[in-house]
C-alpha cells in the first residue's frame, strides 16, 4: 500500500521519553528526526559558556544580540545512528546534557526572541514533511497543522528515575531529590511562559507511558500514524 509523508509532532513534559519515541518513529517510517529540545539546550550552553548566565541572572539583552551569530544544525553520526547537534560547527551533543544546562534551559527557552529563531529553524527543517519532531510546542506553534500530534506524560517519580538512569549511564551523578526538583521547576517554567507555553493541542492524542516500555509506546504511535499515512 502506498504511503503519504506526514508531519508527526511529539510534545510533553521533561523526561517522558519524547526524544526516544520521536527517534524510533522516524526510524520505523524512514523519516527525518529533529530534537528541538537539543536546540534550546545548545543556546543555553552557549549562554553559560559565554558568561551570559551569572549566578541567578540571565543576560537576556546580550543573548538576543548574539542570536544571529549562532549556527545550529544537526549532523548524522553513522557510528551511533543518530543525528547530533552542532553549535557553530562544534559537536556539543554531550555537553548540552549537563545539569547546569538542565537548570537554565527553560528560562532561556522562555525568551521570545530565542523561541522565534528556533521555531523558524524548525519550520524550515520540516517544510517537506516526512519528519518526526519532539519538543514542547511542536503541535501548537511549530506545526499546528501536523497530521499526527502526540502529547506525552508520565508520573513524576517515573520520569525522575528515567532521568537518573540516563545521567548515571553518562557518569553524571545526581540525587533523585535534585532531579525531581529540577523536573518540577522545568514543568512550571514551561507551562507558565508567555511565549509558546507547554500545553496539549486540542487535537493531540495523550500518551501516558508511565507503565509502557519503549516497544509498547512505539506500537501505540505507529498505530495512530497508520491512519494518516496509508491511502
Amino acid at each position: 500500500m502506498a504511503q503519504k509523508r506526514i508531519t508527526i509532532a511529539v510534545d510533553g513534559y521533561s523526561s517522558c521519553g519524547k526524544s526516544t519515541l520521536a527517534r524510533d518513529i522516524a526510524k520505523a517510517l524512514n523519516y527525518a528526526y529533529v530534537d528541538t529540545g537539543a536546540m534550546y539546550r545548545a543556546v543555553t550552553y552557549f549562554a553559560l559558556n559565554n558568561g551570559l548566565i551569572n549566578g541567578k541572572q540571565l543576560d537576556i539583552e546580550t543573548l538576543i544580540e548574539e542570536l544571529d551569530e549562532l549556527s545550529i544544525r544537526f549532523n548524522f553520526n553513522p557510528e551511533t545512528g543518530v543525528s547530533e547537534i552542532l553549535l557553530n560547527n562544534e559537536n556539543v551533543e554531550q555537553e548540552i546534557r549537563q545539569m547546569d544546562v538542565n537548570d537554565w534551559v527553560s528560562q532561556v527557552a522562555a525568551v521570545p526572541e530565542v523561541r522565534r529563531k528556533m521555531v523558524s529553524l524548525q519550520q524550515a527543517m520540516g517544510k517537506e514533511k516526512g519528519i518526526a519532531m519532539d519538543g514542547r510546542d511542536i503541535g501548537t506553534t511549530v506545526f499546528p497543522d501536523a497530521e499526527l500530534k502526540l502529547f506525552m506524560t508520565a508520573d513524576l517519580d517515573v520520569r525522575a528515575r528515567r532521568r537518573r538512569d540516563e545521567m548515571e549511564a553518562k557518569n553524571m551523578l545526581v540525587t533523585m531529590e535534585e532531579i525531581k526538583a529540577n523536573l518540577a521547576h522545568r514543568d512550571q517554567e514551561d507551562m507558565s511562559r508567555k511565549e509558546s507555553p507547554l500545553r496539549k493541542a486540542d487535537d493531540a492524542i495523550v500518551l501516558d507511558n508511565t507503565n509502557l516500555n519503549r516497544e509498547q509506546q512505539l506500537t501505540f504511535a505507529l498505530e495512530k500514524a497508520s491512519k494518516f499515512i496509508a491511502f
